[in-house]
């Protein structure tokens, strides 16, 4: 049996010609290969090699700062970018801002999907995912930037459905990373909080004719049991064992933590329950509760969403719910921050291709995602603001399947102050930027879509709630003490239909003692 090398990482990168096209697998800052990256941007910077290579990728890898993918933002180093998602690292999107390069951003379920396909020797993936949105060639075809012209995305016809079309391309190199390596080069995940799409990559590499490069934790001396091996002997070609602990953490924030790889169960610590302030977001998280039902499957989004299972949590209520995460952690506790996308004390860890299966097949009770800007018509954006590419990661895949979609956010943003506390909400300071708009910059929710396929939305703030009707927006509640035309009328840049039963929002969620949230 052939045996991989085991290569330091400046020697694995040496490997690596120009011009090719290479695909990395991580999450964040969940199993990146940091020391491969270091490497080899070391190896551009020193010898200007390897050049013009097209990288493919399905969730962003950095700390919004240095690490990730922040070391492959050398111009010239990659002339051509395929991704999910681009916010964690503002290096390589400013290549893309400035058309350094050419850029694609494409949904992160759907390029997870796609390392299957050409695993598979399949020219293409074929899915509704992405129709009517800022990916569909009709639109603007996933292209970031005017350097980008080239279709990537094709639409098609078939059995009176419409469809898009994928296409794969072949995987020349593969950057990716194990907690352990044996003698044969079989590579287990025992430490690491996620899964993945490290087997597909593999075999779309090793099926394309590729080299497959692995940094590990550790090379043992024993045979790993057949049950762990992730990614077998026979498509690993090097393997890097890790020199430095801070480029193998398990997360950019956690160096190791056996909840989040599901070894053991632990008790949290008292701050993974720290009870949230009585402010805009504590409203809009409760509102936002008091939407779940009893034994559904949730995902919760970065950064607001966040809040509704700390909400749960204090009203005693969150094990009535099974929250997941697009990664593959399902159930446990999903972490915030540098840690996003693993969760403590899972019940499972899953593939990240099969969480967007389960997702895209309908399996998704409730969704609830963040609000940056909303049209009259009901579009989300939370991908592009002026030159600014944040990417949208999962969130198509998600919320143009779940059976309910919920997305919160404040009504204003960039200096907003309320008071509360009385049962009444009052505007101290009106935020600058009113989020409600004639038209979205960027179509990332297409409520057409959502429209077509009868699925319900909500739009959450703290001082007002809509719904979607086939003509747009539909306000449905405001927040008691608050002038419905001085404080939500007159701060939209648009126009929407209210409903003829509007009504107040429960009084509870502006008091400081707790709901009695009960889900049902």
């Amino acid at each position: 049996m052939k045996k991989a090398k085991i290569l330091a990482a400046r020697k694995a990168i040496d490997c690596i010609e120009s011009g090719k096209t290479f695909a990395v697998d991580g999450f964040c800052g969940i199993g990146v290969p940091e020391e491969l990256y270091i490497a080899l941007q070391e190896r551009f910077l020193q010898t200007g090699k390897p050049n013009h290579m097209t990288m493919i990728f399905a969730a962003c890898q950095g700390d919004m700062s240095e690490r990730g993918f922040n070391h492959l933002a050398e111009e010239g180093l990659v002339s051509t970018a395929i991704g999910g998602h681009w916010n964690n690292a503002p290096k390589l999107q400013k290549l893309a801002m400035e058309n350094k390069m050419t850029a694609y951003n494409l949904p992160l379920g759907v390029i997870s999907q796609t390392f299957r396909e050409t695993a598979a020797g399949k020219p293409f993936l074929l899915s509704k995912v992405g129709l009517k949105t800022f990916v569909d060639p009709r639109v603007e075809g996933g292209r970031l930037n005017k350097r980008t012209t080239e279709d990537i995305v094709d639409l098609v016809e078939l059995y009176g459905e419409e469809y898009l079309v994928y296409k794969t391309r072949p995987i020349h190199y593969a950057l990716l990373r194990g907690t352990y390596a044996d003698q044969y080069g079989n590579i287990s995940l025992d430490h690491e909080a996620c899964k993945l799409e490290l087997t597909a990559v593999a075999q779309a590499c090793k099926n394309s004719g590729g080299t497959v490069i692995v940094q590990v934790e550790k090379i043992v001396d024993t045979n790993i049991p057949a049950k762990n091996v992730i990614i077998p002997g026979i498509y690993v070609d090097i393997i890097v064992p890790v020199c430095q602990k801070e480029n193998h953490q398990q997360t950019f924030a956690t160096l190791y933590n056996p909840s989040y790889s599901g070894e053991v169960h632990i008790s949290l610590p008292a701050e993974a329950h720290t009870h949230m302030p009585l402010n805009a977001r504590k409203i809009i998280c409760r509102r936002a509760a008091m939407e779940l039902q009893k034994g559904s499957i949730v995902n919760l989004g970065i950064g607001m969403p966040e809040g509704i299972a700390a909400v749960a949590q204090d009203e005693g209520e969150r094990e009535k719910i099974t929250l997941t995460i697009e990664s593959g952690p399902i159930g446990g506790l999903p972490l915030s921050g540098l840690d996003f996308g693993a969760a403590a004390n899972p019940q499972a860890i899953i593939g990240q291709a099969s969480q967007f299966d389960f997702y895209q097949g309908r399996g998704l009770d409730q969704a609830f995602l963040g609000l940056a800007e909303c049209d009259e018509r009901g579009n989300v954006n939370v991908s592009k603001f002026g030159p600014k590419i944040a990417g949208w990661g999962g969130f198509i895949d998600i919320t143009q399947n779940a059976k309910m979609v919920a997305f919160c956010g404040t009504f204003t943003s960039s200096g907003l102050t309320v008071s509360t506390g009385d049962g009444k909400l009052r505007i101290l300071k009106e935020g600058r930027i009113r989020k409600i708009c004639k038209a979205v910059q960027q179509i990332t929710f297409s409520a057409k879509y959502a429209i077509q396929t009868g699925q319900k939305v909500l739009y959450i703030t703290e001082r007002a709630v809509f719904g979607l009707s086939s003509h747009g927006l539909v306000l449905q509640e405001v927040a008691p003490g608050i002038d419905l035309k001085h404080d939500v009328l007159d701060k939209m840049e648009a126009s929407v239909e209210i409903s003829p039963s509007l009504k107040e929002m429960d009084t509870r969620l502006f008091r400081q003692e707790k709901m009695g949230l009960s889900i049902q």
